[in-house]
């Protein structure tokens, strides 16, 4: 593949809700450039995107995949993300890396929940976008509803570039409303002109009139020239439009379909026109070594700066470092610095990803998105630069994962290749994390939902040979007392040469601070405990309250006073003293009305009004307490609730169900408190049940 200068490139992140059609929209495009021979299909597992065996078997995108198309000496890197939502923070990369966004949108299913999603994320990243309406071939399709609910959602923005020809119910081509011709498909997306036909005119005119009316409002000239009735010119036209649809105040809908290809070489034409190249955006770091702003702007003559957008660490492959270059140039057999590691690596080869093969380049220029392989002290988010102008750049907003299961490996002796292949795995997804729960005893990982998570335990088998075991997560609740009593814990033992004698007193009663694990005092007088063995004491308390009597958990807001006691000049021993502890210790639970506390979460739903009656609902059912309702933009509300920790498992999957997966949530901890009865019965039986299958 040649060199591409900067602005003969277009960075474009192709967004859709989940199986709308953006695989096969980019795999037809590849085809009719001429980039792969033959059109792949997402059930025979041929596309290029989808190359992962998880992606083949499961017949939906869960990787961002690089698709880089050379057409009319215009290099456009399509970033195709996965639509699901457990895969994001694949989403998110894309974006990070995105220059402008294609939003597809299937004709048949119409505008989706993932849709409206797409359009929160060109939102957040400020980039230009167009809306291409796919399946137009389908007997079921609709382009005049997809039209009216983008407008209906989005206002004046929507401006349809393209209106459908049909004859005999069939998609035969289209009118282009900003040439204002008509196009029959001939062959693939090939097409010649043809008359548009008479249903189109009435249409056509208002679609026509509100063009002409955003092109008018870009200068005060074309505002005269409007007013005037003099026509404006394609080349004005044109213009205008490039201007609206970069700075968004323009949104163009073209149509077609990713499986026969029609309407895919447009799709290439409004690319290259309407979307910015990477020098008309701007980006900007910071020179750790000057602390100054370094507006990096995409310029080929500024040194080499970037960043690493994600990491491929496959078994198969290799591990890879995909970047895009931010300023400057960078040739393979060059030194790079890593600015977050501050580190030297040496580039032997430089490689632009096209799906899973890679082609060899010589260099990548500013805007350009290309690999490195193998970097040792390189993770995703990370900066490279020179070591003159250590530049560094923000971090990728990866969010928050909230879902999360308890694992074991099946095997006992793959503990250490279970760690190392999901380190690999979280080298590649950094919504992923792993979290060792040493308090209840159980390693948990982290998701952003079930999806996720079941794809991970699968990937683990095929990907790596090792087998994990999932199961629901151990609550972390805790255990305290609920009223003050006085017991004594004497250990004494006898059997040849020294025994063991130690005899202990104590106060145990609520600290009231749940804070803090146990406080320890002692009131001895007249030396029937030495001082050395309070020590002693307070190291059985320390091993006391590690597993409560109640249910196993950890015990808390404990206060013990040493009262009073007796030894043995011979038989007495820390050890003695440590026993004696341990033994008043579980007395003084049992008598102290022990009980259950549970953690409680404050958890924040963000969804659109008309699901607030549901989610309080269901939130009521999982013991929330509704703390109050806060608008927020775009016709939402965040309902703020307390509720169990509990109560938040399974939330992710409930919580699409409920809303279609338009809300999200997110959880802190907030304090424990203490579980009803019924809960404190249910945990402590599940418990004994627990420890009696160990014990067997």
């Amino acid at each position: 593949m040649e060199t591409y200068t900067t602005e003969n490139i277009r960075n474009v992140v192709v967004l859709g809700h989940g199986s709308c059609g953006k695989t096969t929209l980019v795999e037809a495009m590849a085809y009719i450039t001429g980039a792969v021979k033959r059109q792949g299909k997402i059930e025979d597992g041929s596309t290029i995107s989808d190359y992962d065996k998880e992606e083949v078997k499961r017949l939906f995108s869960i990787s961002t995949s690089i698709v880089p198309i050379e057409w009319e000496k215009t290099k456009i890197n399509f970033l195709d993300t996965p639509g699901y939502f457990d895969f994001v923070g694949e989403t998110e990369e894309a974006l990070s890396a995105a220059d402008a966004a294609v939003i597809v949108i299937s004709a048949k299913a119409g505008v989706e929940v993932g849709t409206m999603k797409a359009w929160e994320y060109c939102e957040k990243y400020k980039l230009p976008r167009l809306f291409f309406v796919t399946d137009m071939d389908d007997d079921q399709a609709s382009y005049r509803e997809v039209v009216e609910k983008l407008t209906e959602l989005y206002g004046k923005k929507i401006a349809p570039f393209h209106l459908p020809i049909r004859e005999n119910e069939k998609f035969v081509g289209y009118v282009n409303v900003v040439k204002m011709k008509g196009r029959r498909f001939t062959e693939l997306s090939k097409y010649e002109e043809c008359e548009i036909p008479d249903y189109s005119h009435k249409n056509l005119t208002t679609v026509r009139e509100a063009l002409l009316e955003s092109v008018a409002e870009t200068s005060e000239e074309l505002m005269e020239k409007y007013f005037a009735g003099e026509v404006f010119t394609y080349e004005e036209i044109s213009q205008a439009l490039r201007g609206n649809v970069i700075d968004g105040t323009v949104v163009p809908v073209l149509m077609g379909s990713g499986i026969s290809g029609n309407g895919t070489i447009m799709l290439l034409q409004v690319i290259e026109k309407y979307f910015p190249s990477p020098d008309k955006v701007k980006i900007s770091g910071t020179n750790i070594k000057t602390k100054e702003e370094f507006a990096a702007d995409y310029d080929v003559n500024k040194p080499f700066t970037s960043r690493v957008f994600k990491t491929i660490a496959d078994p198969f492959i290799g591990k890879f470092s995909l970047i895009k270059v931010n300023s400057g140039k960078i040739k393979a057999d060059s030194t790079i610095y890593n600015v977050n590691t501050e580190t030297e690596e040496k580039i032997s080869r430089l490689y632009v990803f096209r799906g899973k093969d890679q082609i060899e380049v010589k260099e990548l220029c500013a805007g350009d998105i290309g690999a490195l392989g193998k970097l040792s002290n390189t993770a995703t988010g990370h900066s490279l630069a020179t070591k003159g102008t250590p530049v560094e750049f923000a971090p990728i907003d990866f969010p928050k994962p909230y879902t999360y299961v308890r694992f074991e490996t099946k095997n006992k002796g793959d503990d250490d290749k279970v760690s190392q292949a999901l380190q690999k795995l979280m080298d590649e997804d950094h919504t992923l994390k792993e979290v060792n729960d040493n308090e209840n005893h159980q390693t948990l990982l982290y998701g952003i939902g079930e999806q996720q998570l079941d794809v991970v335990v699968s990937k683990l088998l095929s990907k790596y040979k090792v087998e994990i075991i999932t199961s629901k997560a151990r609550v972390p609740y805790r255990e305290t007392i609920r009223k003050k009593v006085q017991v004594r814990g004497k250990h004494k033992k006898q059997s040849g040469g020294h025994g063991q004698y130690g005899d202990v007193l104590m106060d145990f009663e609520p600290l009231n601070d749940v804070e803090k694990s146990y406080e320890f005092e002692e009131k001895i007088f007249g030396g029937s405990v030495p001082k050395n063995y309070f020590p002693a004491v307070e190291k059985g308390l320390q091993e006391s309250v590690l597993k409560g009597p109640l249910a196993g958990y950890p015990v808390v807001g404990i206060k013990a006073t040493l009262v009073d006691g007796s030894y043995h000049p011979v038989d007495s021993s820390e050890q003695a003293f440590k026993m004696a502890t341990i033994l008043a210790f579980k007395q003084a639970f049992s008598q102290a009305n022990p009980v259950l506390l549970e953690p409680i979460v404050t958890l924040k739903v963000v969804v659109p009004d008309k699901f607030t009656g549901d989610i309080m609902g269901d939130l009521n059912k999982r013991r929330g307490r509704v703390l109050g309702m806060n608008p927020i933009d775009g016709g939402k509300q965040e309902i703020v609730a307390d509720i169990p920790l509990a109560g938040v498992h399974g939330y992710s999957t409930d919580l699409r169900s409920m809303t279609g997966g338009i809300g999200d949530f997110s959880y802190e901890f907030s304090r424990y408190e203490q579980a009803p009865h019924d809960i404190q019965e249910k945990v402590i039986a599940e418990n004994a049940k627990e420890e009696e299958k160990v014990s067997k």
